[in-house]
C-alpha cells in the first residue's frame, strides 16, 4: 500500500488483521469523518470542535449510530459487525456501559474494514446515513 489516504489492502492481508486492528483503524477515519463533518457546518473555535467532537465519537454516540447503520449493512458487513461486537477488549472506559462499548468497537471494526478494503463510497453513504438521521448529528 503506498497511498494511505486512500487505502487498499489486499483482501488477504486485510483478512489476517484483528478485529480490534480494524477497530483501531475505524476509530480514526469515524473520528476524521466528524471532524471534517464539524468543519464542514461551521465549527471553527477548536474548543467548540473539541467538544463536539468527542460527544459524537464517545461509546454511546457511536452505539447510536450503530443502531442506524444495522438493518442496511450487507450480509459481509453484517459479518464484519458481529466478529467485532463480540471481540474481547481489554477495559471498558468509566463513561460506557459493556453494551455500547461493545457496539461501539463493531461500528469502528466496520468502519476500519470499508476503509482498509477501498469502499470509500460505501463508508461515506453509511457516515452520511448517520449524519441524516441522529439529531443534532
Amino acid at each position: 500500500m503506498k497511498n494511505f489516504l486512500s487505502a487498499q489492502m489486499d483482501p488477504k492481508d486485510l483478512q489476517q488483521l484483528s478485529m480490534l486492528a480494524l477497530a483501531h483503524v475505524g476509530d480514526g477515519v469515524y473520528e476524521l469523518m466528524v471532524r471534517t463533518r464539524l468543519c464542514s457546518l461551521g465549527l471553527a473555535t477548536a474548543k467548540n470542535l473539541h467538544r463536539e467532537t468527542v460527544s459524537r465519537v464517545r461509546a454511546p454516540a457511536q452505539a447510536l449510530a450503530a443502531e442506524v447503520l444495522l438493518p442496511l449493512l450487507t450480509e459481509e458487513e453484517q459479518d464484519v459487525f458481529r466478529r467485532g461486537r463480540n471481540t474481547k477488549v481489554h477495559a471498558i472506559p468509566k463513561g460506557a456501559d459493556p453494551k455500547e462499548y461493545h457496539a461501539a468497537t463493531a461500528l469502528e471494526a466496520l468502519f476500519g474494514y470499508l476503509y482498509l478494503s477501498g469502499q470509500e463510497d460505501r463508508l461515506s453513504l453509511l457516515f452520511q446515513t448517520i449524519c441524516d438521521t441522529l439529531p443534532n448529528f
